[in-house]
């Protein structure tokens, strides 16, 4: 998929990828078995840097935890260890790095309403000197952090000999020189002969036994994080996405109602591109949910709706890009429609594959795969919540309809992921020809939901898993176990390594790491 037509009539010709064996990797924040969650530390979004080598997550606590990857700095340099890596299966290892309070609880007094810290998005943006930056915000603010390493200055402990007291200066009260005079500590002695303070700047023989200098050393370091620029007051509404341009000068931050374009270097200062608030609020039909910049044209960004449409926008045609170039949305079925169908058609996330050929989008039932060449309609859909139709009425009730599940793409677009109920997690093959469809928990046996009831008949795993995950016909509801699903436990963030098949998701307030 990923690639040219040339690349892609190859590796047709090649056959799909064969699935991938999903392992436990690392665990971050695990709680004990009947260990309370608090809702401060309830991960709220998970992000990799451009070339993989760090991760952030932040919190509903407005705090923001990094990691960085330790097996390629341990592994980078020595020929012999690389060649002992490629025997064994190597695969990413994060450490936790630092972490800082990026949003604290506001209360915007005009409103009368409490801005609370969650994090909703986190960015990094270009590296520089050996510091990392990145873009993070809550409802109404986005700031813009510097994590750097810093030497730690430290004043060297001054040990005085007892018996060379008269050649390393002296500390009042501790020792004597030979010849019995007494030393103070600011450097002066009891004989009065000689006056430092005097205008004869001539020292005397042998200089001043008793001053001693002490050495600054700096062997430790520390990380320190330092907020650059703040970029505040220009949402009415709650921002929902922030995102980098590839020109790493300028970055957009969407809310319900409108898009705002910023450059990273002027933090009082917007441009408006995008705003679809109607004259009367009375008219209003849909909102933005999610909004991306193309991962190369700078000119080029993608925003999703709440009725389940994307819209690409070029921003050289007009300073406020109203009208589209392109959209991408699928028609329904004639006489499918219900009370639940426009909230089930919201978009909740939208991705762009890493050379910007495809879109990758999440509704509350499906992913869906489209190519920016072809608006006609989706080129793949995966049925992720296709069992639930039939209890939409009682997930209204309880809000679980409203849950907003992200979706990630494999840096190579051979696979998309996206979450789940129970902590159950979906990857999909969408390569021609793939029937890759896997499903994982996030725990330390990921694989063991992929236990199949006895009553069904023998066939291969995968055949199996994609009949169910892509059709969503066999599933009534309880898992492979019998086990019935837990709406209180979901799935909503996860992330897929740049570069490797590694998969970072956040169940509650621990980060869960697998690769394959």
């Amino acid at each position: 998929m990923h690639g040219g037509d040339g690349r892609e009539v190859a590796s047709a010709a090649a056959g799909p990828p064969t699935p991938l064996e999903w392992k436990f990797s690392q665990v971050f924040g695990e709680r004990a078995a009947g260990e309370e969650v608090q809702e401060v530390d309830i991960i709220s979004v998970i992000e990799f840097d451009k070339n993989g080598n760090h991760l952030a997550t932040g919190d509903r606590g407005g705090r923001v935890v990094l990691f960085e990857r330790t097996d390629a700095k341990e592994h980078g340099g020595n020929q012999r260890d690389l060649e002992r890596m490629d025997q064994v299966s190597r695969h990413p290892e994060f450490r936790y790095k630092t972490e800082f309070q990026s949003h604290e609880p506001e209360f915007d007094y005009l409103k009368s309403l409490e801005i609370e810290e969650k994090i909703n998005k986190i960015r990094w943006c270009q590296t520089a000197n050996g510091a990392v930056f990145l873009l993070s915000t809550n409802d109404k603010t986005i700031k813009y952090w510097k994590v750097q390493e810093k030497k730690v200055k430290k004043i060297s402990e001054i040990k005085v000999d007892s018996g060379k007291a008269a050649g390393n200066g002296g500390i009042a009260s501790s020792s004597k020189s030979s010849n019995s005079k007494q030393f103070f500590a600011n450097g002066d002695y009891s004989d009065r002969s000689y006056n430092p303070l005097s205008k004869d700047l001539s020292f005397p023989p042998g200089g001043l036994p008793s001053l001693r200098l002490p050495l600054v050393t700096s062997s430790e370091t520390s990380l320190d994080a330092r907020c650059r620029r703040v970029y505040a007051h220009a949402h009415d509404y709650h921002i929902n996405s922030i995102s980098n341009n590839s020109d790493g000068e300028t970055f957009i931050s969407a809310d319900d109602l409108r898009i705002n374009l910023w450059n990273l270097e002027i933090s009082n200062q917007s441009f408006n591109i995008v705003d679809v608030k109607p004259t009367n609020m009375e008219d209003l039909t849909e909102v933005i949910t999610s909004a991306e910049f193309h991962p190369t044209h700078c000119n080029t960004l993608a925003y999703s709706s709440s009725k389940g449409s994307i819209r690409l926008i070029d921003l050289r045609q007009s300073a406020l890009c109203d009208s589209h170039s392109k959209i991408f949305e699928e028609q329904e079925a004639p006489g499918s429609r219900s009370f639940f169908t426009e909230i089930i058609a919201s978009i909740s996330d939208v991705k762009f594959a890493r050379d910007g050929r495809y879109l990758l989008s999440r509704d509350y039932m499906s992913l869906k795969l489209w190519d920016v060449n072809m608006d006609s309609g989706p080129v793949a859909t995966f049925q992720v919540h296709e069992y639930l139709r039939p209890k939409l009425c009682d997930l209204y009730e309880n809000d679980s309809i409203f849950d907003k599940f992200e979706c990630c793409l494999s840096g190579d677009g051979l696979r998309v992921a996206t979450g789940s109920y129970s902590n159950l997690f979906r990857i999909f093959g969408c390569a021609p020809g793939s029937t890759e469809a896997t499903t994982l928990e996030a725990s330390k046996n990921p694989m063991r939901r992929q236990i199949q009831t006895p009553a069904r008949p023998s066939r291969s795993l995968t055949s199996s898993i994609s009949r169910v995950v892509r059709r969503g016909a066999e599933s009534p509801g309880p898992d492979a176990n019998g086990n019935s699903f837990d709406f209180t436990t979901k799935l909503l963030h996860l992330a897929w390594h740049p570069s490797e098949n590694s998969i970072a998701c956040a169940a509650a307030n621990s980060l869960y790491m697998y690769y394959a």
